[in-house]
């Protein structure tokens, strides 16, 4: 299975660190942020990997360059501004292929095991499952939550649980999107789920959205257990 990790976001709420730096290369421990996912994704076997770049995109290339030193192969989809979550998967299809393939939002810490997602990924046949989603408990800043599970553990459109970024889908579900144009990924996944053409699982372990200075303090302070 092919992966991609999104880094095109500008970060605002983490300036002024994010306006030298792009936010998937803040240091986090023994790692840029991005790298962790890197170093997980490869660990799982999921060595053929894309990520999308807008903001300072030059300088993630730079410093990660193809891949090697992770044990993977990179490939860059450059949007120039920010397409959006489902705008730059659409536009990252053909190095994405046509099978089911993971996306991992670049700026959460997270001990996913993106092994046994990508197992339970592989399942979407393109028409009667469309997508795969990691649900995390609600985060103090984001209570509501987004969706919630069912009984048959599909998606459904009710705030109980917290996307979390990290899921995998079978490229039917961006028919229709258009390379290079923004579009964002929510609509897709509740129409989706209107059908039953999502399914889920509940994660309850690390998972940290890297959002602002505080919370960027929390994920150094947690990765340095891990180096």
């Amino acid at each position: 299975m092919k992966a991609m990790v999104l880094a095109a976001g500008r970060g605002e709420r983490m300036r002024p660190l994010t306006d030298s730096t792009p936010k998937p290369l803040l240091q986090v421990g023994a790692e840029p942020l991005i790298g962790w996912h890197l170093r997980h994704l490869v660990r799982a076997g999921l060595d053929d990997i894309v990520i999308n770049t807008a903001w300072l995109g030059e300088r993630i290339e730079q410093v990660l360059g193809d891949g090697a030193g992770y044990g993977a192969r990179l490939h860059y989809s450059r949007e120039g501004t920010a397409l959006e979550t489902a705008g730059g998967i659409a536009t990252a299809l053909p190095w994405l292929g046509e099978r089911p393939f993971m996306v991992v939002n670049g700026d959460v810490l997270t001990d996913i095991d993106f092994a046994a997602l990508a197992r339970a990924g592989a399942m979407l046949d393109g028409v009667t499952r469309l997508a795969h989603l990691v649900l995390v408990a609600n985060p103090a800043h984001h209570p509501h939550g987004d969706f919630d599970l069912d009984a048959d553990g599909r998606v459904v459109d009710a705030p109980r649980h917290t996307f979390s970024g990290i899921g995998v889908y079978h490229p039917a579900l961006f028919v229709g999107l258009a390379a290079g144009q923004p579009a964002k990924l929510a609509p897709l996944l509740r129409e989706a789920m209107a059908r039953r053409q999502v399914s889920g699982v509940l994660h309850d372990g690390l998972w940290l959205d890297v959002g602002t200075v505080e919370r960027l303090d929390a994920a150094r302070q947690i990765a340095a257990a891990w180096s």
